[in-house]
């Protein structure tokens, strides 16, 4: 099988894991990109990929992105994310998602999962009936419910500290915001911003979402998914999927600031070089969308919401140091956000060759 740069065996990863389950028609892929830090912990994106390969990539990528962003946020959790393929909307069944569970449980708690692209605090509860490595579950099972909301105000949290590094104050007052994407995140964050008095802009391949949003908030103007990168703006905000950000996209971009809540926007690593040497500043995604992962983490320990909420406003700070240690280092703000995440993995995760006796959990465990 040829991953995304075509080696094979270029994976950093501790373990890959195919599931298939011939009657319900699974067909997924568990990818654990390093439980330094804890269990690996990511969603599970339900998703018709054309491929087996462009599925497995999509794993790769953002069970990596997932250790990250646990990081930089401080979570004793490690990172993994899950895929299935198939159209959510016609091959989704209870049977299909029990299967699913118990592939997630013969891992022995390896791997915890939550909601993803595809997949709702509803679908978790069904797995949860084979598995109780689970999070993201719905209110009426003590879970905490769509991880949407707060990571669109751990976005927000970004966007200030991008906004006080760039103009030297965090108020968006005024200032023009490019929204792709009006689904679990964007549609929240838009309610976020022109509470504060941005002006924006909103663009969905699915006219509904549109609508809605156009229909909560009349004040915000509508755009097509093909031009909204390049409008005139202070901030563009990429929130749907992967990989908006490419070498065409930034040679159009007129914004100042890039921050969205949308996991991996950068389609190579030169991308974010790019975005340095055109002067745009780019706040790294993973660090200011970890508000799901927060609130998914916290759940799993004893849900807060008041906890949760707070650990998300700690964003703000976490990205003014990013964005700071890539001045002081000169380099790019992706590359500071890495450094960050690898050095807290390397110092906390190096506490593992301190031996526990063999009955002592981790404490993330809910075992």
């Amino acid at each position: 099988m040829m991953f995304s740069d075509g080696d094979p065996t270029d994976i950093e990863h501790e373990q890959v894991v195919f599931c298939f389950d011939r009657e319900s028609g699974l067909k997924a892929i568990i990818s654990i990109y390093s439980t330094a830090l804890g269990p690996a912990l990511g969603g599970t994106r339900f998703h018709p990929y054309a491929s087996l390969e462009e599925a497995t990539a999509d794993s790769l990528a953002l069970a990596k992105a997932m250790a990250y962003k646990a990081a930089c946020a401080g979570l004793d959790f490690g990172g993994g994310k899950a895929v299935i393929l198939g159209d959510p909307r016609r091959d989704k069944s209870e049977q299909m998602l029990r299967a699913y569970g118990r592939f997630i449980a013969s891992l022995g708690g390896r791997y915890v999962t939550a909601c993803d692209v595809g997949t709702y605090p509803a679908d978790m509860d069904v797995v949860a009936r084979e598995c109780v490595f689970v999070t993201g579950r719905s209110p009426a099972y003590g879970g905490s419910g769509d991880s949407g909301p707060l990571t669109a105000y751990g976005v927000l949290q970004g966007m200030h500290a991008a906004a006080q590094h760039r103009w030297g104050s965090p108020d968006l007052r005024g200032k023009r915001v490019a929204v792709s994407g009006l689904g679990k995140v964007g549609r929240p964050l838009v309610g976020h911003l022109v509470a504060e008095g941005a002006a924006v802009t909103g663009a969905d391949v699915d006219p509904a979402r549109v609508a809605a949003v156009r229909a909560a908030h009349s004040e915000v103007r509508e755009a097509s998914p093909d031009e909204i990168a390049a409008l005139p703006a202070d901030i563009y905000a990429p929130c749907a999927l992967g990989g908006a950000l490419d070498a065409s996209t930034v040679a159009t971009l007129q914004a100042e600031i890039v921050c969205g809540g949308a996991n991996n926007q950068l389609a190579g690593p030169s991308v974010g070089q790019h975005l340095a040497t055109k002067g745009v500043l780019y706040a790294p995604d993973y660090v200011v969308n970890a508000g799901g992962l927060i609130q998914v983490a916290d759940e799993y320990q004893g849900w807060s919401p008041a906890r949760a909420r707070a650990r998300c406003e700690e964003i703000f700070d976490t990205t003014l140091r990013v964005l700071r240690l890539a001045d002081a280092e000169g380099v790019a703000p992706g590359v500071a956000a890495d450094r960050l995440a690898e050095r807290r993995m390397q110092r906390v995760g190096r506490l593992r060759s301190i031996l526990l006796p063999g009955n002592v959990p981790h404490p993330s465990r809910r075992l």
